[in-house]
Parts: C-alpha cells; sequence; structure tokens
C-alpha cells in the first residue's frame, strides 16, 4: 500500500535502527557518514528488499482487521436506526488496539530480518548474505521461536500505539469535514497520526530494536525489563528518543500517503458497480 513511500523511507530507517542499537554513534549526521564511508550508498538502504516486497500483506492485515473491528464496534454499540452516526473514540481505539495485535504475527519476523540486516557493518563482518538466508540461519539456530525474538516488545509498542494511531486519524478528519473526508483531510490526518503514534512509539521501538539484535552480534538481555534497565543506567533516559526526530520526519509523508491509498481502494472497492 505504502511501497513507493517505503522506498523513501528505507535509508531514514537504517539510521534509526543503528542509532537505538549502537553506542558509537555521536548523531544523525555521524551515523550518515560512517555508514557512506565505510558501506557507501548501498549501505542506507540495507535490509529493506524484505519489508518493501511484505509491506502490502502486513498493511492489509492491519487496516482490515481495523475495519472489520471497527464495523462490528460500532454496530454493536448502534440501534438500526443509528447506523449513520460516526464511530465513538472508544471504539475507534479499541479497533486499532486490536489491528495492532492481528498484524503482531505477521509484523514480528519481518522486522526482525530487517533490524538484524540494517545493523551489518563491514567492519562487524556480515552474518547474513540476505533475507532468506538471515532467515534461514536464525531458524537454525533458534527455531521457529527465534523469528519472534523481541515480540513482547514489539506487543507494548504495536498495540496500544496503533490505536493512538487510528485515533488522531478519525478525530482530525472528523474536524476538517462533516461528510467522506477529501483527499487533504486525509493526507493531513494521516501525516498528524504517524507522528503523533511515532513520537509515543519511539522508547519501546529502541527496546525492541535491542532485544531482536540479540543472538545477532548484539548485547544479550534477559528481557524487556532487563533492556530498559541496562540501557537506563548505561545511556541515561535520553535513550529511549534515539531516532525520535528520523521517526518524526519520515512518519508525516509516509502515513499521509498510507492512509490517502488506503481510504482510495476502499471508496474504488465501495463504489465499484454491481452486476
Amino acid at each position: 500500500m505504502n511501497v513507493q513511500c517505503r522506498l523513501w523511507s528505507s535509508s531514514q530507517d537504517g539510521f534509526q535502527v543503528r542509532l537505538q542499537t549502537q553506542a558509537v554513534y555521536r548523531g544523525i549526521f555521524d551515523c550518515v557518514v560512517k555508514t557512506y564511508t565505510h558501506e557507501g550508498s548501498r549501505g542506507f538502504f540495507k535490509g529493506m528488499s524484505f519489508p518493501v516486497i511484505s509491506v502490502a500483506i502486513s498493511n492489509a492485515v492491519a487496516f482490515g482487521s481495523y475495519s472489520n473491528a471497527l464495523d462490528y464496534l460500532t454496530r454493536s454499540g448502534h440501534n438500526n436506526s443509528d447506523q449513520s452516526k460516526r464511530s465513538s473514540l472508544t471504539a475507534v481505539f479499541m479497533a486499532g488496539c486490536f489491528s495492532g495485535l492481528a498484524q503482531l504475527f505477521v509484523s514480528a519476523p519481518i522486522d526482525l530480518v530487517k533490524v538484524r540486516l540494517q545493523n551489518q557493518t563491514k567492519s562487524g563482518g556480515n552474518k547474513y548474505r540476505g533475507p532468506i538466508h538471515c532467515i534461514a540461519v536464525i531458524l537454525r539456530e533458534d527455531g521457529v521461536k527465534g523469528l519472534f525474538r523481541g515480540i513482547w516488545a514489539l506487543a507494548l509498542r504495536d498495540v496500544p500505539c496503533f490505536g493512538l494511531y487510528f485515533l488522531p486519524y478519525e478525530l482530525i478528519c472528523s474536524m476538517l469535514t462533516e461528510k467522506q473526508p477529501g483527499n487533504t483531510a486525509v493526507l493531513v490526518a494521516g501525516g498528524v497520526a504517524g507522528v503523533v503514534t511515532w513520537a509515543c512509539a519511539t522508547p519501546m521501538d529502541v527496546v525492541k530494536a535491542r532485544l531482536q539484535m540479540c543472538g545477532g552480534g548484539g548485547r544479550m538481555y534477559s528481557g524487556v525489563l532487563n533492556c530498559i534497565t541496562v540501557s537506563v543506567r548505561e545511556e541515561g533516559m535520553q535513550v529511549f528518543f534515539k531516532g525520535l526526530l528520523l521517526n518524526s520526519v519520515r512518519a508525516f509523508p509516509v502515513n499521509a500517503v498510507t492512509f490517502l491509498s488506503f481510504e482510495m481502494l476502499l471508496r474504488a472497492m465501495t463504489n465499484s458497480p454491481q452486476d
């Protein structure tokens, strides 16, 4: 759904992951310079082939489960005569949380492979030759459960944050228009929703990325709480905001286009002529 934007944001995503998991970078500019110096421009797009190919699946699960959950909650909360009323914000948040849970089992392995590949540097050696080889190595070393390493941190990030993701979108759309939102309203609401969500998701995103690197050359942690405790003790509270600027910069355009694509596809399917 947002494959085009995924290509645009892939380099920023790689810098964000490295900033969150490696303490060798002093900031964004230092990360960009060192990546280019040691790996060239190819280092900017490392680990993105798998997410680009699979993004349609994860987005389909997330938006599909949200739409169905919201429809169910709206129908349950309204009488037959009230079907035209907008969904309550509580229903929007609950449906968003459900979509975050539903897409978790699709996005966890994809995100794990992406993080492992993005953290490979020439100086540290390449353990994985590509996404398929990465999956094969993880399965050989850790079994199927290895593909879901860091899933609890991912759940703590995605379940509440997907609820928050759809909440500002629906709220802003209702503020900008009383009827079906136009493209401009969708772009603005989607972009703001992305920025707000990532501002709240970044702390747990740091924990998630560090846990996913366990067994992939990164530091070993016994769990979510241990990762949080060790990270705060060694790097301070600011560690949870690593990558926040990059997340916010790419969140607006990526999510604006994502929501616009979703709305346009939904309208096309809803308004298609019935034979």
